[in-house]
């Protein structure tokens, strides 16, 4: 559906305003299709994220503020994130040697289990956007490109 039909207006000031509120619109339905396919597994878009992080850094721990840093969505409250997984058994939370205020982070098997079978399932969040191959290389181009 184009978006002057999803949000009910049919004139934009330019080209560029109607790219930008196409975006936004775009980018929080796919947050939204995101949650609902998290939701069976017990998980947030953040959390699925901070795993994503672990797991990359696997087997070495990582500070919670390098974890914020690598975050898609920086607003996040990290903090309480971490306490979440850590509470589910996927993370484990150590108290830093070197500063007792910060703690070093890792991915338990628990964690790594649950991504390996939501790595199963990728295909069906990929499809969400409903573009090829190529489609999905130029709009990621694109978006790179409208960063700067």
């Amino acid at each position: 559906m184009k978006i002057e039909e999803e949000i009910k207006q049919v004139k934009f000031k330019s080209s560029h305003q109607k790219a930008v509120i196409n975006l936004l619109f775009t980018a929080g339905w796919l947050q939204g299709q995101q949650q609902n396919f998290f939701k069976p597994f017990g998980i947030t878009n953040q959390q699925f994220n901070i795993l994503r992080i672990l797991k990359g850094q696997h087997p070495k721990t990582i500070s919670g503020t390098e974890i914020k840093s690598r975050m898609l969505d920086r607003n996040s409250d990290v903090s309480r994130l971490l306490e979440r997984l850590a509470a589910k058994g996927f993370i484990n939370k150590q108290t830093c040697p070197k500063d007792k205020r910060a703690a070093d982070v890792s991915i338990t098997t628990a964690g790594l289990d649950l991504l390996s079978e939501l790595d199963k399932k990728q295909k069906q969040i990929d499809a969400v956007l409903r573009l090829s191959d190529k489609e999905a290389e130029e709009l990621s181009n694109l978006l790179d490109k409208g960063r700067g």
